[in-house]
């Protein structure tokens, strides 16, 4: 018989997921269970209340198996600037709730698909350095026509600092150098995200 999802309660999925574990997992958003809604760093403050996906491997995989998903319709068969909503999906699912900031790259061809998506820098709680050079570097070598970049900000403030904005302009200088377009830089953090090409920062 055809399961109907739709139908379920978050209890019944999560039952579905974790056995009979996914009942009390209810209890809580479905944004703090995915790891998606609060950094990770205020849950283990938490003790025995720390992230679930961390303790269920069974939600971990559903995590990934998603954002893959995601990834791979980006590559087939989306031009990822048609759909900024799966492209800040996918950016959620990958970067919030992390401990630590990190910057990601969409590169991405002539029809504005997903080539590869790749953490390029992995910082501190409060900064990562992002180097140009090898920004450049990595756009050559996928051959890539166009890239997003992204990255988080641990604290769950959205809003881009003074220093985003000057790498972005500082981004963008370098990849046009090289014919690649700058088409956005995200920040994200926790389920929210800030577009610089939506500011009119780009």
């Amino acid at each position: 018989m055809e399961m109907r999802t739709i139908e379920m309660s978050n209890a019944d999925l999560l039952e579905v997921l974790c056995g009979s574990a996914g009942r009390s997992l209810a209890k809580r958003p479905l944004s703090d269970i995915f790891g998606i809604g609060i950094p990770r760093q205020a849950s283990f403050i938490a003790g025995e209340d720390r992230a679930p996906y961390t303790a269920h491997p069974q939600i971990a995989a559903a995590k990934e198996l998603y954002i893959r998903a995601m990834q791979e319709d980006m590559g087939e068969v989306r031009d990822c600037m048609s759909s900024p909503e799966a492209v800040t999906s996918y950016l959620r699912g990958r970067l919030a709730g992390m401990e630590h900031e990190v910057f990601w790259c969409l590169w991405l061809d002539t029809r504005n698909r997903l080539i590869v998506a790749e953490e390029l820098f992995r910082g501190t709680l409060s900064q990562t350095s992002v180097y140009p050079r090898e920004v450049i570097k990595h756009a050559l070598a996928h051959n890539a026509a166009a890239v997003i970049v992204a990255h988080n900000h641990p604290s769950g403030e959205a809003e881009p600092s003074r220093s985003d904005e000057i790498l972005t302009k500082s981004l963008k200088s370098a990849l046009a150098m090289v014919d690649v377009r700058l088409l956005d830089h995200f920040v994200v953090a926790g389920n929210k995200t800030t577009s610089f090409a939506a500011r009119g920062l780009l």
